[in-house]
């Protein structure tokens, strides 16, 4: 007969340091899972971004290109919160692991149907890829939903802060893989047969390595065995957006609002600044992110190990400020440092200053809920705080008319950091539980 392994210690709901308890090497496979599965999400999210703009002009006309990329980024960012409020409370009732291998699938369909969506039929092209980015984006909204708080309720206690590290870090590891795999298609197939066939070969990639996810699950993942499940009864949306569960929900929105702000200004709006104010070359600027992009993944694991030991809430309090004065000092140094080295040194610098704070996320929002609207909550606060810094294509070109290009850029990194560093204080607001009732 086989015996079921012990459980971890339960995670102890908001606390901002958790329980002293033996490592233990229990929920490997749930933990595994949440690394590559957050690698596949985020492979899933960037490609739009990437892999259709040297295609674009094929697939839906040269005309409004940017806009029609807009639309599509849109749409995947609609999508994420809704998948959250849907398959959150799905999974607080039935069963993560469940509700992870449903979300999989739905991944795995919207990618593989973008790979086959008949090209060259203009604003018809256009619609069928925003469509299915929107269900892609939903399906994805509940995948981390289930996933990230399923590994963290395997996780031994000591190691909660380094596997949280370990699972955010896969967004740059994905968006770097995308990178390379079209330099490559492009270098070795040329711009004509990428345009017209080839870019989607990372769709097919993209939708294969999602179904061998599912497959993984299916195999070898299952859910935590907590000493409390959550009732059968449970209203994990009403619990999550009322009362202390509420004030918990404003807390991280705050808190999160300003991580998604770093990852806007310090990687998206960065490299464009870099060809258009530093003057550097496609080229230079590829190399530049990339280093980065390492600097990134290898920073988010160490943070989040970090903040085993300061505590969650103690981390985000000496973050916030350190990132609110030195993210726009490096920001400004960056576009008078002159040589390329100088450059790639500071932009890595930037990164270390902004976003390895997501480290600790996954650890820090799944103690944030109790265990029967834990999934609820992960996934509305990681969610919903998105909205906000993604409109900076409205708000930022004013700031600069009136700042300067780059000023304004370093002011919302200011921002970004006061946001975390208020989020954090937030956490003793009146009304939330203390520590030892969470």
């Amino acid at each position: 007969m086989t015996t079921l392994p012990t459980p971890p210690a339960p995670i102890p709901a908001g606390t901002g340091r958790p329980a002293p308890a033996p490592a233990a090497p229990h929920g490997h496979p749930a933990i595994r899972g949440a690394i590559l599965g957050n690698y596949v999400d985020q492979f899933d999210i960037f490609l739009p971004v990437i892999a259709l703009a040297p295609a674009a002009a094929h697939l839906y006309g040269t005309q409004n290109a940017a806009a029609a990329a807009g639309f599509i980024f849109i749409a995947t960012l609609l999508g994420r919160p809704v998948g959250a409020a849907v398959f959150g409370p799905l999974a607080d009732r039935i069963g993560r692991t469940r509700t992870t291998r449903i979300s999989i699938v739905g991944v795995a369909l919207a990618t593989l149907l973008i790979g086959v969506v008949p090209a060259g039929f203009g604003q018809a092209t256009l619609l069928a890829i925003i469509v299915l980015r929107f269900f892609g984006g939903a399906f994805i909204g509940g995948g981390y939903t289930a996933a990230v708080p399923l590994a963290m309720e395997w996780a031994p206690n000591p190691r909660r802060g380094l596997v949280s590290g370990q699972i955010m870090s896969m967004s740059p590891w994905a968006n770097a893989s995308i990178a390379a795999l079209v330099f490559v298609l492009l270098s070795v197939l040329g711009p004509d047969a990428y345009a017209q066939w080839a870019w989607r070969i990372p769709f097919l990639l993209g939708a294969a390595m999602t179904f061998a996810l599912y497959l993984y699950y299916r195999r070898r993942v299952r859910d935590c065995p907590l000493p409390a499940r959550p009732r059968a009864a449970s209203r994990p949306l009403r619990e999550v957006f009322t009362g202390r569960g509420g004030l918990a929900l404003a807390q991280l929105f705050v808190l999160m609002t300003g991580l998604w702000l770093f990852t806007n200004m310090a990687v998206v709006v960065l490299a464009g600044q870099l060809k258009a104010t530093a003057g550097l070359d496609d080229k230079a600027i590829s190399l530049t992110m990339f280093c980065a992009t390492v600097v990134s993944a290898l920073a988010m694991v160490a943070s989040g190990h970090l903040s085993t030991g300061t505590g969650r809430r103690r981390f985000f309090l000496w973050f916030g400020p350190a990132s609110a004065l030195l993210a726009p000092a490096t920001y400004l140094w960056i576009f008078h440092a002159g040589p390329l080295a100088a450059v790639m040194l500071l932009v890595g610098l930037l990164q270390v200053l902004t976003v390895s704070a997501y480290g600790p996320i996954g650890a820090y929002l799944t103690e944030r809920f109790p265990a029967g609207a834990r999934s609820t909550g992960y996934g509305l606060a990681y969610s919903l705080s998105i909205v906000l810094p993604a409109l900076y294509p409205y708000y930022l070109p004013p700031l600069q008319r009136a700042f300067g290009a780059v000023p304004a850029v370093a002011g919302l990194l200011a921002l970004a950091g006061l946001c975390v560093v208020a989020g954090a204080l937030a956490d003793r607001a009146p009304g939330l539980p203390e520590p030892a009732e969470r």
